[in-house]
């Protein structure tokens, strides 16, 4: 059964780091995505990969494993949001579609000046 890559990476993370802030900061996700990626790992694989504990999680057996496993596997794939993440486009930009300004509202060096030809309205 395939693993969802995202969930190894976030898995290694806090596997490599012990520290679920300091590996949500690294990956620049919420604590609340980092351990839900991590339960729902655990569900998939049926097994508990972390012992629970007040602070700092640390690995069962099964984590330990699976922990040498992922950084072999992840070794032989491209880095997450690489080249090879494509959207289907094969013009290679590398980008989504850019939008327009519709010119609306003012431009920030003018925000807090009355528009010219206009007179401020007193009290």
């Amino acid at each position: 059964m395939p693993v969802d890559t995202t969930l190894l990476r976030r898995f290694v993370a806090v596997a490599e780091e012990l520290d679920i802030a300091r590996a949500a900061k690294n990956l620049n996700v919420s604590r609340t995505t980092l351990m839900k990626s991590v339960a729902s790992l655990e569900a998939e694989l049926g097994v508990p990969l972390f012992e629970p504990a007040a602070d700092n999680p640390f690995l069962t057996e099964a984590g330990i494993a699976l922990l040498a496993e992922s950084k072999g596997l992840l070794a032989h794939m491209p880095p997450a949001g690489g080249p090879s993440q494509g959207s289907g486009n094969s013009s290679g930009s590398g980008g989504g579609k850019a939008k327009a300004s519709k010119g609306r509202g003012r431009a920030p060096a003018v925000k807090g000046q009355s528009a010219p030809g206009k007179r401020r309205q007193s009290r």
